[in-house]
């Protein structure tokens, strides 16, 4: 099977553009030239840190004029058509380019973020890109078909090694945020990736845990996973489990065998293996109930320069949904003091989970199910 290839390009207003063809692609790898007429980028927003509690606020007004919840024919994300001018001017498998309208960016640089101080600013540096899972109207990275995973896989850890050399970054975020519940504005499967001028608040109270209980924490937190009743599924190179101390209602973590830092440093047969068993873990996770189930993947990395040999990266996945009809809203305890208080025992809600990876599995066709199986191996 050929690679998947990469070609980069860019938008009418200098945005850079990258396309991503999966290494069974059908396309012919032509490009068209963005054509459009755009009015210049917006300028980089500013940060304001909160002297409470030493956090950065990035207050980018220009996104309250982006899209929300398009018809298929003016989908911002789909190949553009002379009626629907969008931001990826041909057909693509997976695409990738910076958004309109950033939290971080477009300008780069060393912000200055030390300290703790009164209204103190400093410019929003940084870069913020969106990810095309398909050019298809709606779905999500679960809808895909593994090769066409395997390719969303390739181009995060691309944009993570990228992004991680650009000057002022000190951390890189793919997400994916699935739903309206979650407060999804466009349908089309995609996701981001940030690339933030700070080390994240999560991020540094994970920090200061792996400072607390030694450099080998994420080695001793898998093995206790793995022998819990709260595991999921485990491969040769990856292992998905119900944390111990789960916040949300649904609420799944994913760990590399291997201490890998983040996407960028992770070899062929783990990419390989990713893309089958985040798979199954996600149409898993969609037949806990009848319908398809809001989410938050966010794929935690360790920062550009610090740590990189302690923090290994982890998938964490969040859900507020607490029943088929029901959502956990943060309230008093948890939005006001970050106080959690958790709606279902962790153990329960890893058994729902693969209750639905079960199902999920049984709706699959013998060739699909077989072609898995060669895989990963799945714990039920």
């Amino acid at each position: 099977m050929a690679p998947i290839t990469k070609t980069v390009t860019s938008l009418a207003d200098g945005r850079e553009l990258i396309y991503f063809d999966d290494a069974d692609t059908t396309l012919t790898g032509e490009r068209a030239v963005d054509a459009r007429m755009l009015d210049p980028r917006p300028p980089t927003a500013t940060m304001r840190q909160d002297v409470l509690t030493g956090d950065w606020i990035s207050v980018a007004a220009a996104r309250q004029n982006r899209v929300f919840l398009p018809p298929a024919h003016q989908d911002p994300l789909a190949p553009a058509t002379p009626e629907n001018p969008s931001e990826i001017p041909s057909n693509y498998d997976v695409a990738v380019f910076e958004n309109r309208s950033p939290s971080f960016g477009p300008e780069l640089g060393e912000a200055d973020v030390a300290g703790l101080g009164f209204e103190r600013t400093a410019p929003s540096y940084g870069r913020c890109e969106v990810v095309c899972f398909s050019p298809e109207h709606e779905g999500s990275f679960g809808t895909q078909t593994p090769s066409r995973a395997r390719t969303v896989i390739e181009a995060w850890a691309d944009r993570t090694a990228a992004l991680s050399a650009l000057p002022g970054i000190r951390q890189v975020f793919p997400f994916e945020n699935r739903g309206q519940e979650i407060g999804v504005t466009l349908p089309h499967p995609h996701g981001q990736i940030y690339a933030y001028p700070y080390i994240t608040p999560r991020t540094q109270r994970l920090m200061a845990s792996v400072s607390e209980l030694g450099p080998d924490m994420f080695e001793r937190l898998l093995e206790r996973e793995r022998a819990s009743e709260r595991m999921l599924l485990s491969g040769e190179h990856w292992t998905a489990f119900v944390p111990f101390a789960a916040r949300w209602p649904l609420e799944v973590h994913m760990l590399p065998h291997r201490h890998v830092p983040d996407f960028a440093a992770t070899n062929d047969a783990e990419r390989e293996e990713l893309s089958h068993l985040y798979l199954e873990l996600l149409r898993g996770i969609d037949a806990v109930y009848d319908t398809p189930t809001p989410y938050i993947a966010a794929w935690h990395q360790a920062p550009v320069n610090e740590m990189r040999d302690e923090i290994r990266m982890s998938l964490q996945l969040t859900s507020p949904r607490r029943a088929a009809d029901r959502l956990k809203f943060l309230a008093g305890s948890e939005a006001a003091m970050g106080a959690w208080i958790g709606d279902v025992p962790p153990e329960s809600s890893a058994e729902l989970v693969r209750e639905g990876i079960a199902r999920a599995r049984a709706s699959q066709s013998p060739e699909s199910v077989e072609e898995s199986s060669q895989t990963i191996e799945g714990i039920a």
